[in-house]
């Protein structure tokens, strides 16, 4: 298939200006004494302040599940005046009838009508994102056909007051079930149930001509929409959800599991086929499960999201849309803040904080994902950030690993999906690869597999990895499973890697968190809804002994460990405020002991916490990246940069902390904090364009 068929019609939308995503945003910020005294060298560059930039794409599969899941993230960027296009892949239009009591009670004035349903839903979205981006809910739109593969068509929605803000509306048949085993639904086009997959048009589209599409042909719309917007930010929803442990169903709808896979398939042809492109970012977030989990956002920040959900949900019920079928989602008007969902945000993937680490002579390595490949920079002491360089290897989740071994070489730790001929032989497995020799170059990547024996009975639902490094080099690698225990992996003297171990737990949540003490005890910790279970050593050489109930309150998830004088020190968030809390842990025969919790810092954001030292680094209220200092000032420093995934940091040998993070334009950014402190640490692209101008 040529390049040409692939791109959506870009001529049919001249008003359609996505800005370059590829050049980072400008800022002069103020110049430190140092930097003012290189006025003198004029050759000598002053490097930027970084800001937001970049462009994003966010792919859904219902009208609304942006606003429940990827909000505040996407207000923010919003706000933050970026170009961002949400693509929604079906109608949403369940049993069509636009009722706030979800179709409990029939109103016979509100006869059901798929079609009009779903045009209720784009008109409460289009509101939604008006009074998002302008205040207005009533901004006005223009609406425009643009052609796809196989003969589709999308509507492509303009916000005139902001034409970088875009809608993308697919429109494809959604399940009409939450979990039954529909046929003619994402699921079973995946799975090979049915050979195409029926249209189902919103009245009022432009869009008026019925279509279908085969399982290649939607891989191949969403790949046509990622050249045309070339994002350096992709938004998705979790393809491995995972099954109630009680019941067996999808803890997540099977529209949001099998549309993410789509949007999974369809970013990895968008990789391979388009060259001329800007790299990019992948997150994902978290659906249904996030509402039986402790509410990860402060109220005023979650006041403000269910505020658009309030618009969405058309709750004044006054007409001024003009439109027959209603101006929002009635259903949500029940409940807009959902099944306590909109009181969260939380990822799925890439809330580590371990992805950066010092190998020999000093040097640092930081990794990500970019294009579904690993990156890595390199950082000299004293030196420049190299550019990112993609190792080999394609389907690498976001969430990766780094640690040093004894010898100086560092390894990283991942998971990689991988698709298979069939629907059923999707995967997700854990791979690690490491130098070859200290400071050298890295070999291929080594497939440990995974404790799950097929897709089908968990949906691959594993967390992303950690692992630890024994005094005798080998590595032993931590996975939350499907059934919510604790997994281990240990590496065996020839290299190779042994069976999956059972170490038990239950109602795990978050990635596994892993540390050694000053003692060279190891300590292993994972969330669950209401506490922390802990997995220690009594001494270096005794077995792992475990889960213990640390008794520690309920947290937002997210968890963070750091070795600490005779103990490892745990952070996490105070839920309904998003306060960074902590308690040290002290290993040893028996039950660990458990410190009291402190606070630090004021009231802050969402996500995990990057730890070096006495430096935090992690949101801000603001949403944007901030720092703070362990039991230091109230409040956190923040910056004018927002960002993906979780904050990295790290301690030389010198003292000094290299904090980083991974922007929305898919660019590492980092400060770099002396032994000594500072009171305003400014962050900076660590890879300076050559195109951008000098401040």
């Amino acid at each position: 298939m040529t390049r040409r068929r692939l791109m959506l019609a870009a001529a049919l939308l001249p008003v359609l200006t996505v800005g370059t995503t590829g050049v980072l945003a400008i800022a002069s910020g103020e110049q430190t004494s140092a930097e003012a005294s290189q006025d003198k060298h004029p050759a000598a560059p002053v490097i930027p302040a970084s800001t937001t930039a970049g462009s994003v794409v966010q792919v859904v599969a219902h009208p609304d599940d942006d606003l429940f899941f990827l909000n505040p993230d996407l207000s923010r960027s919003l706000t933050a005046g970026i170009p961002v296009t949400s693509v929604y892949l079906t109608s949403g239009e369940a049993d069509g009838r636009n009722e706030a009591a979800g179709g409990a009670a029939k109103d016979p004035q509100q006869p059901a009508d798929r079609a009009h349903y779903a045009e209720a839903r784009q008109n409460g979205i289009r509101c939604a994102y008006a009074q998002m981006a302008t205040g207005d809910r009533t901004s006005a739109w223009q609406r425009t056909v643009i052609p796809t593969v196989g003969g589709g068509q999308a509507e492509v929605d303009v916000l005139l007051a902001h034409p970088r803000i875009n809608l993308v509306w697919l429109q494809m048949r959604e399940a009409r079930s939450t979990t039954a085993p529909t046929p003619e639904s994402l699921r079973g086009l995946w799975n090979g149930e049915i050979p195409a997959l029926e249209a189902q048009l919103a009245s009022g589209s432009p869009v008026t001509a019925p279509f279908t599409y085969t399982k290649d042909q939607v891989v191949q719309v969403i790949a046509g929409v990622l050249t045309k917007y070339r994002p350096t930010t992709i938004r998705m929803q979790d393809p491995t959800p995972g099954r109630d442990q009680v019941t067996g169903t999808y803890t997540d709808h099977q529209d949001h599991m099998y549309g993410a896979r789509f949007v999974q398939a369809g970013y990895a042809a968008y990789a391979r086929q388009t060259s001329d492109r800007p790299h990019f970012t992948v997150q994902n977030y978290l659906g249904y499960h996030t509402g039986s989990l402790p509410h990860s956002l402060d109220p005023q920040t979650a006041e403000t999201k269910i505020g658009y959900l309030k618009t969405y949900a058309w709750l004044d019920h006054e007409n001024y849309c003009g439109s027959v079928a209603g101006c929002g989602d009635r259903k949500v008007a029940g409940s807009p803040t959902g099944r306590n969902w909109a009181q969260s945000l939380r990822y799925a993937r890439a809330d580590n904080t371990s992805w950066m680490t010092e190998g020999v002579r000093g040097r640092l390595y930081a990794f990500a994902v970019l294009d579904g490949r690993l990156a890595l920079w390199t950082r000299e002491p004293a030196g420049m950030w190299s550019a990112p360089v993609l190792l080999p290897g394609e389907g690498i989740d976001p969430g990766v690993f780094a640690t040093r071994l004894p010898d100086g070489r560092v390894t990283v730790v991942a998971t990689r999906t991988t698709f298979g001929e069939r629907g059923k032989d999707y995967r997700r497995e854990v791979v690690t690869l490491s130098q070859a020799a200290p400071g050298g170059p890295f070999g291929a990547w080594q497939s440990l597999g995974t404790p799950e024996a097929a897709d089908e009975p968990g949906t691959s639902a594993v967390s992303a990895p950690a692992a630890v490094v024994g005094a005798d080099g080998r590595l032993t690698v931590y996975l939350r499973d499907s059934r919510r225990t604790l997994r281990a992996c240990v590496q065996e003297p020839s290299g190779g890697f042994g069976e999956w171990q059972h170490l038990g737990g239950a109602d795990l949540q978050s990635d596994p968190a892993v540390a050694v003490d000053a003692a060279g005890r190891r300590h292993v910790y994972a969330t669950t809804s209401t506490s922390v279970l802990a997995w220690t050593q009594a001494a270096p050489d005794a077995p792992l002994q475990g889960p213990f109930q640390t008794n520690l309150p309920a947290t937002t998830v997210p968890l963070t460990a750091a070795a600490e004088g005779a103990g490892v020190r745990l952070y996490f968030r105070r839920p309904d405020s998003g306060v960074v809390r902590s308690a040290l842990v002290t290993a040893g025969p028996g039950k660990p002991q458990v410190s009291a919790v402190t606070e630090s810092g004021g009231r802050a954001g969402y996500g995990a916490v990057g730890v070096a030292g006495r430096l935090l680094t992690g949101r801000a209220d603001s949403g944007t990246v901030g720092t703070t200092s362990a039991g230091g000032p109230p409040a956190w420093t923040e910056s004018r940069m927002l960002y993906n995934g979780a904050p990295s940091a790290t301690v030389d040998r010198t003292g000094s902390t290299t904090t980083a993070v991974l922007g929305l334009d898919a660019a590492l950014h980092t400060i770099t904090t002396p032994p000594t402190g500072t009171t305003s640490p400014v962050w900076h692209p660590a890879v300076f364009p050559a195109q951008a101008p000098l401040t």
